[in-house]
């Protein structure tokens, strides 16, 4: 009989989560990426202890329920079911963030544009994905660092993108990035493309080539083609309609037939029809009413014109103007507070009119609000020569100008843009939709812009410089490896697998993480704080300061820090050139 103290017979309790994998692997399985993977990515090295394509896959997995930092994969991976992971023991035995890191960059040197036009494909006949419109933008993804490596370099054959200063979309102009292209269906706003573009591209280029991989991947031209702004170029636009597409976007501000149109409207009243409804956003609000009309007359290229009224944007118009017509006189009072003063900078007419000038564009109400500046001359009398004054006692006359400006607003000019508050064109080459239709396709480009916030924010996607591993190497590159998950889930979050050096953080790092770890070689070591540290240095003051004496008497600069972060020898910053990041919010 075996002892009734001995443990060893009894069965033992093993906790797993399976959380949403049952899904997600219905999802990867119906894709069929787990084949996909490992007949892109090498698996025949023996040296391997962790197939490229296992750890690929991993990582997909995660950034759909996890989101955990590259160091943090092993730890995540435990707390679930190897097998649901597609992990052996020996695997979770093995994994860590140096072997998926040279697993992202294998990813990254495969031949990536097959493979995701597979994915996509079969994505689309397997969940029977619409594709008769597709919606198009591009968004920029901030990082910080010098970057001085990622030069748009070849690797593997492939040029790589540029991470330079461009027309930052998260109004950080300061920081270098990289310009993230991404195409999705409107049933579901499934990604179906993507493109990854140097820092400094702008948008009006990018619509051709993008509009002909889509008649590639798709073998059509027929869809309906939707973007900004952007795409209102006579280049782009005959490029979709001489192949046979269609388009709709819309129509700038800039364009000669959206000036025309406005000025239509001050002496014409236009049938509006409508077109749309929805409830306001809060209980009680009004609801939002969107309305067409067709333009008078065609574009400058022969294509038709629909006017749209949103009683909503009609609104924000309106608060919009008020709210920059109060802020523009309040510039102008505020300066004219400081005219009055004993000691006002402006001395002359021309230095006045040109502060108020400043400030109706700092508030951008130049176009509403005028000034009028008043000068004032007074005289004063003072003795030529210093002494008690008597009859012979000379005088001289001293002029002195003040100044004083007042703010008019030019009703006429808020009248005439109140005429079209609300209204906005949109422009097609399709003749056979109606108003309403037009101004429902472009109605869903909010979709995909849902779809950028996503990928800057709950995913927190980080483009970083690919380090690479390969001995004696020290070539660097802007990568990202892996767009989305394509499977048309309402709840699918999508961005890039960004291969890093394995002591690399991301800002997706849960709070309850620690410190990262040091690099594999172990190069880290404390530095001694640099002689700008709890210091402070003071310039020269004009005069003696003293405790009585106003700070503006001596200026100082303090800097301080309470610790010293770990930092890499020199030795491994001269072996390691790239410097990491991660995106700005």
């Amino acid at each position: 009989m075996s002892d009734p103290h001995d443990d060893s017979s009894e069965f033992g309790l093993v906790s797993r989560t399976l959380g949403g994998l049952p899904i997600v692997n219905l999802m990867l399985d119906r894709l069929g990426l787990p084949a996909l993977l490992a007949g892109a990515l090498p698996g025949d090295d023996a040296r391997l202890k962790l197939a490229p394509a296992v750890a690929i896959r991993l990582v997909i997995t995660n950034l759909v329920l996890g989101r955990e930092p590259l160091y943090g994969l092993g730890e995540w991976a435990g707390r679930h079911d190897p097998a649901l992971l597609g992990l052996s023991p020996d695997d979770l035995a093995v994994l860590n963030d140096d072997r998926v890191g040279r697993a992202l960059e294998a990813l990254f040197d495969a031949d990536r544009a097959s493979l995701l036009t597979t994915v996509v494909l079969r994505a689309i006949s397997e969940f029977s994905v619409e594709t008769d419109q597709l919606h198009n933008d591009s968004t920029s993804i901030s990082v910080h660092g010098a970057y001085s490596g990622a030069a748009g370099t070849e690797r593997g054959g492939k040029p790589t993108p540029v991470i330079t200063f461009g027309h930052s979309k998260d109004h950080r102009p300061d920081l270098k990035q990289l310009v993230w292209i991404l195409t999705v269906s409107a049933d579901g706003a499934v990604p179906i493309a993507y493109r990854l573009a140097d820092g400094n591209t702008s948008d009006d280029p990018t619509h051709v080539p993008t509009w002909d991989g889509l008649v590639g991947l798709l073998g059509r031209t027929d869809f309906l083609y939707v973007a900004d702004s952007k795409l209102c170029s006579r280049a782009a636009m005959g490029h979709i309609t001489g192949k046979g597409g269609r388009f709709v976007t819309v129509l700038p501000r800039s364009r000669a037939e959206d000036a025309a149109f406005r000025e239509h409207l001050q002496t014409h009243t236009p049938i509006w029809t409508e077109a749309a409804r929805r409830a306001g956003g809060r209980h009680g609000d009004p609801d939002e009413v969107y309305s067409t009309t067709p333009a008078p007359l065609p574009s400058a290229e022969g294509y038709r014109i629909v006017w749209v009224h949103s009683t909503a944007k009609a609104s924000r118009d309106a608060a919009t103007r008020a709210a920059r017509l109060g802020s523009g006189v309040a510039a102008l009072e505020a300066l004219d507070v400081k005219l009055a003063g004993p000691r006002s900078r402006f001395k002359t007419r021309v230095a006045v009119e040109q502060a108020a000038t400043a400030a109706l564009a700092d508030t951008h109400a130049q176009k509403w609000v005028t000034f009028t500046v008043t000068e004032t001359i007074s005289k004063e009398y003072k003795q030529e020569r210093a002494g008690r004054p008597g009859a012979a006692t000379r005088y001289r006359e001293i002029l002195t100008s003040h100044f004083s400006v007042h703010a008019d607003i030019a009703l006429d000019r808020v009248a005439y843009d109140a005429a079209s508050d609300g209204c906005f064109p949109l422009i097609s080459n399709d003749r056979d939709l109606s108003d309403a239709q037009i101004l429902g396709a472009y109605r869903y480009q909010p979709n995909l812009e849902r779809r950028h916030h996503l990928l800057k924010s709950v995913q927190d996607a980080a483009p970083v410089l690919l380090y690479t591993t390969r001995p004696g190497s020290k070539r660097c590159s802007a990568a990202s490896s892996w767009p989305y998950s394509s499977a048309p889930s309402s709840n699918a979050r999508s961005a890039p697998v960004c291969a890093a050096p394995p002591w690399t953080t991301s800002r997706s790092t849960p709070s309850s993480a620690t410190a990262r770890p040091p690099p594999p070689n172990g190069s880290w070591r404390s530095s001694a704080p640099s002689p700008a540290t709890n210091s402070t240095a003071t310039a020269p003051s004009s005069r003696p300061s003293s405790p009585s004496s106003p700070p503006s008497n001596s200026r100082s600069s303090t800097y301080s820090a309470s610790r010293t972060a770990p930092t890499r020898s020199r030795r491994n910053q001269r072996d390691n050139p790239c410097e990491m990041c991660g995106t700005s919010g």
